[in-house]
């Protein structure tokens, strides 16, 4: 059966990132499929991209509001009650798409309807080395068994948001996405496979995410990541899989492979050293640069400890001191 009647709207949260939609938006006016809504909403910014906005209203179909800061998810809800279309599509700032990526979300909807969806990431070739090596270690299946490269069932699928849609229906029998201001993304997947709606990973429908440009940047984003994932044990237990524990059981081990070294011999580092070797020649040979490689390395260790850290944090605030998800983490999150 051919959907005809699908009319899409991209929702798209910001926060101090006007270089950045800047970037999004030139994308946009690359598609082969230009008949789609635009709709930016500024989430409280001190920096605003309504300039930015402007610069594109004559060649895009787009909307800009600015609001009180409230978060990625209450912010995507404020866009779908404005949207016009019947299926809402969701990406990051951060975000840049390839020419044909509405046109093979809109050919897909019409073919093989699915109420939800998600797109891998990747990395563009004109990226900076620092972030093409951050692209490797989120999407490596050394550091996060693949998953957000593509890798995860392709139906019971987890729509992440900075690259997810989902139809009018779905909205309007979940009420969107929850006030978490972390974590959220996937808090919202769990609701929709709970209303028994079908979701689906169109690899096709990739886009290329910058991510964080800096390291200490890139370490709170999946110090945070780890956190959520408690977050989400603590309101659906049964999300909690034995793949979450990995990047912990990494730190714990690391941990003491390294007071095994000072105290015992040297040789006990050799677990750590494999997976080193591991990394920088699978990134060096996926990337085609030494350079990639070797910050690849680095990327993977913070994404591994990071999250790792933060999962171990949480567990320890929320599972054994019991605190609230606000009163654990008002400083990471509600601010």
């Amino acid at each position: 059966m051919i959907h005809s009647s699908i009319a899409l709207s991209i929702i798209v949260p910001v926060y101090n990132r006007p270089s950045e939609v800047d970037e999004l938006l030139h994308s946009l006016t690359e598609q082969s499929v230009k008949d789609v809504e635009v709709i930016i909403v500024e989430d409280g910014s001190t920096v605003t991209c309504e300039h930015v906005v402007n610069k594109y209203s004559s060649l895009l179909n787009i909307h800009y509001y600015f609001k009180n800061n409230s978060g990625p998810g209450q912010s995507r809800n404020y866009g779908c009650e404005k949207a016009t279309g019947n299926y809402y599509i969701f990406l990051d700032s951060d975000c840049v798409l390839p020419p044909r990526y509405i046109e093979v979300v809109q050919t897909t909807l019409q073919h093989h309807f699915t109420d939800a969806f998600g797109g891998p990431d990747q990395a563009h070739d004109q990226f900076t080395s620092l972030q093409k090596a951050i692209n490797y270690a989120m999407t490596s299946f050394f550091t996060t068994g693949g998953i957000r490269g593509g890798g995860e069932k392709l139906d019971k699928f987890y729509p992440r948001s900075f690259n997810m849609g989902y139809s009018k229906k779905v909205y309007e029998e979940t009420n969107g996405f929850s006030n978490m201001r972390f974590g959220e993304d996937i808090d919202m997947s769990i609701r929709i496979l709970k209303k028994g709606f079908k979701t689906t990973l169109i690899k096709e429908a990739y886009v290329f995410h910058k991510r964080r440009t800096r390291l200490k940047q890139f370490f709170k984003q999946v110090y945070n990541s780890g956190i959520a994932r408690i977050n989400l044990y603590k309101r659906y237990p049964k999300s909690l899989k034995i793949v979450h524990f990995f990047p912990s059981l990494f730190v714990l081990g690391s941990l003491f492979l390294l007071l095994l070294s000072l105290t015992v011999c040297s040789y006990f580092l050799a677990p750590l050293l494999l997976l080193t070797i591991l990394l920088f020649f699978d990134a060096t040979l996926k990337n085609k640069s030494i350079l990639i490689g070797l910050l690849a390395v680095v990327a993977s260790y913070i994404q591994l400890t990071g999250y790792g850290t933060g999962f171990l944090v949480a567990c320890w605030k929320r599972i054994v001191w019991g605190k609230d998800e606000f009163s654990a983490f008002a400083n990471n999150f509600y601010k």
